[in-house]
């Protein structure tokens, strides 16, 4: 029975949730939970569980005597991976992307550099073995695998960086990059160049050399950009 509620719960989120970010339902409307109940064929409280979680996000406010009403998207936790993910599956795509990329340009050359000062020795090793793992997966349209690699990249970075606030980024960049490769937003095969810079990026941060990895991890947000340009116009 808890498996049931659970599968419901999901169910009715998952649907419910992209509908709100991709217009369907849109700032200001109002949900009605006897209607909720009725179009997803499930109980009051698997509606309020759901509504719960949707506020957690600031994607909608419940007020007593007027419903569940959807908040403009200024409001919304854009930092939520499920609302990236949400928004990502979207006519909004292309816009979301870049939005999302110009965040990772302003963040994450300056995470690098500051892992370049601090990161530990197992840190490094990390980097190494993922930025190789790009290497070894980059060819023979291994997306799924490569792209592993490329999380755990990133989330190293963020995290080596030893600053609280960028690690917490992490998981922004994960669904971002998993968005890229989900929606084909990505070549076949990895671009040769990105996946050099990657490599380069380790060694940069091994030797301690902060502004050659500050350097070289803005090339690679900068040519993410320049894909999304071609990919997603």
């Amino acid at each position: 029975m808890e498996n049931q509620g659970q599968g419901s719960h999901t169910r009715v989120l998952e649907s419910l949730g992209p509908a709100i970010t991709s217009g369907e339902h849109p700032p200001g409307s109002v949900l009605r939970t006897e209607e909720l109940e009725q179009r997803f064929e499930v109980s009051r409280t698997v509606v309020r569980e759901v509504i719960r979680v949707l506020e957690s996000m600031h994607l909608v406010a419940s007020r007593r005597r007027v419903g569940v009403t959807v908040l403009p998207t200024e409001e919304w936790n854009v930092y939520d991976p499920r609302v990236i993910r949400w928004r990502l599956a979207g006519a909004d795509r292309p816009r979301q992307l870049r939005s999302l990329t110009v965040l990772r340009l302003a963040v994450e050359p300056v995470a690098a550099g500051l892992a370049a000062r601090q990161a530990t020795p197992g840190q490094c090793a990390e980097l190494t073995e993922h930025a190789l793992g790009m290497v070894a997966t980059s060819r023979g349209q291994q997306l799924e695998a490569y792209l592993q690699h490329d999380i755990a990249f990133h989330r190293t970075v963020l995290r080596a960086s030893g600053n609280e606030m960028f690690a917490r980024l992490s998981d922004v960049v994960e669904a971002v990059l998993t968005g890229r490769t989900r929606h084909q937003v990505m070549f076949t095969d990895p671009d040769p160049a990105a996946v050099t810079l990657h490599v380069r990026v380790a060694e940069a941060v091994r030797e301690h050399d902060a502004a050659r990895a500050e350097e070289l991890t803005r090339r690679i947000a900068t040519g993410a950009m320049a894909e999304l340009d071609i990919l997603a116009p």
